[in-house]
């Protein structure tokens, strides 16, 4: 008999595991090479797993919503019964509705695993659960909270990441006064009013959930601090307007501010690069590669941040190939595992939606995320040679939310200007 493990495959560049969405088939189908099989989820990204090869599936070891790590065996598929249902397909085409035949291989059926879940405060607590709890700021008494599937109720890795798919990002525990005159400061949580017949509920899907939690921890984690600058980009859009059907005749390709903002935030982290780090607990890491991650509406309403990979290293032809690549693949839900990795800064561009300014929350685990409003025309005073002059200029805010953790008003309020000093220097000559 041969039998074949279909291992969870590496979906991408530093990614370790995934979440099972759904299976397509189940134990004693057949399934032919290349068929989808399930579907898993790597961070905010769904993608189809095809079998590696034809045969029937005799059993499948994880279920949907388990997180797998990458290479373990997820199912097993005889190959050795593939021409058997073949065969009997062919014999069975031309008749609707027909029994098994008697001679059909019987499949043996997955174990049901009947342990009763039970909490345990003196279960064992594994070195591995101990780490997974500190990176998600559980307690002790928390973990010993949670069910555990072992045997006498241990506690496992799975237990642990079921807990804390229903669990908010709590703030770190802070010491409670001991004087008893002292009134609990816990706020309860407030009543909503539901008028059956009118209002309706709308379950978070995955992706929102998800967001959600990512936002919460944000605001929890980083001291955020935001500041504004106000820049006029009056020759930049007097250059793309010149140049944007040209730019789609030579490089089939259009020419929107987004390259052009992504090269701007690129050079003033080139020349402010402890704005491109992340903060592990008491240490500072800075990346050296420049990663801008572009946050972007899907059309469900969600968010996601494709990011574009060392646009340092990156001429405004090839920023526009990406953003534009990446942009399409986001609408289309077509975009790759590695193509919403390793962000290490990241940009919203708030003026598609007509917003003035932004107050962006900061993508963990970056440092400062920075909103661009909108472009609006409007009448300024410009100095001239002949002196103080009243022009219509082209006029937009850029807003950046910092960690006050490691970056303070200096560094920010810094970083900012060069950005804006790009914008607003942009050399009207530059060729395409």
């Amino acid at each position: 008999m041969s039998i074949t493990e279909f291992k969870m495959p590496k979906m991408g560049e530093s990614i370790s595991e995934a979440t099972i969405i759904s299976w397509l088939k189940n134990v004693g189908d057949f399934v032919e090479a290349e068929e989808t099989l399930l579907e898993v989820a790597t961070d905010k990204v769904d993608s189809d797993v095809p079998s590696p090869v034809s045969g029937v599936i005799t059993e499948i070891r994880f279920q949907k919503d388990d997180v797998v790590e990458v290479g373990t065996v997820l199912a097993l598929i005889d190959e050795s019964q593939k021409s058997k249902v073949i065969s009997q397909k062919s014999e069975n085409s031309s008749i609707e509705n027909k029994s098994v035949s008697p001679n059909a291989v019987e499949v043996p059926q997955p174990k049901t695993d009947n342990r009763k879940l039970t909490t345990n405060p003196n279960a064992f607590i594994s070195p591995l659960i101990i780490s997974i709890a500190q990176k998600e700021n559980l307690s002790i008494e928390e973990l010993q909270t949670i069910p555990g599937s072992g045997t006498d109720g241990r506690l496992q890795k799975s237990d642990v990441f079921n807990y804390l798919k229903n669990r908010k990002y709590p703030l770190k525990s802070i010491p409670q006064p001991t004087t008893h005159n002292l009134q609990s400061t816990t706020f309860p949580k407030p009543k909503i009013n539901f008028v059956e017949g009118k209002d309706r509920i709308v379950e978070m899907d995955r992706m929102r959930k998800m967001i959600a939690d990512h936002m919460v921890y944000s605001k929890q984690t980083s001291p955020h601090v935001t500041s504004y600058i106000e820049v006029d980009v009056t020759n930049l859009v007097n250059w793309r307007n010149e140049n944007k059907e040209k730019f789609q005749e030579k490089h089939n390709e259009k020419l929107t501010f987004t390259p052009v903002f992504v090269q701007a935030v690129a050079k003033a982290i080139v020349d402010f690069p402890m704005i491109n780090v992340s903060v592990d607990e008491k240490n500072i890491i800075v990346h050296n590669d420049v990663n801008i991650g572009m946050a972007t509406a899907l059309p469900s309403g969600n968010l996601i941040v494709p990011v574009v990979k060392n646009a340092n290293e990156k001429d405004l032809v090839a920023l526009a190939k990406d953003v534009n690549s990446l942009a399409e693949a986001s609408r289309n839900n077509k975009l790759k595992p590695e193509q919403i990795q390793g962000s290490t800064f990241t940009i919203s561009n708030v003026g598609t939606f007509g917003s003035l300014m932004g107050t962006p929350i900061i993508n963990q685990p970056e440092v400062a995320i920075l909103a661009l409003g909108i472009i609006k025309k409007r009448p300024e005073v410009i100095t001239t040679e002949k002196g103080d002059e009243i022009a219509i200029r082209s006029m937009m805010y850029l807003s950046l939310s910092f960690d006050h953790r490691v970056v303070d008003g200096f560094l920010g309020g810094s970083f900012l200007r060069k950005v804006g000093d790009y914008l607003e220097q942009f050399d009207s000559n530059t060729t395409i």
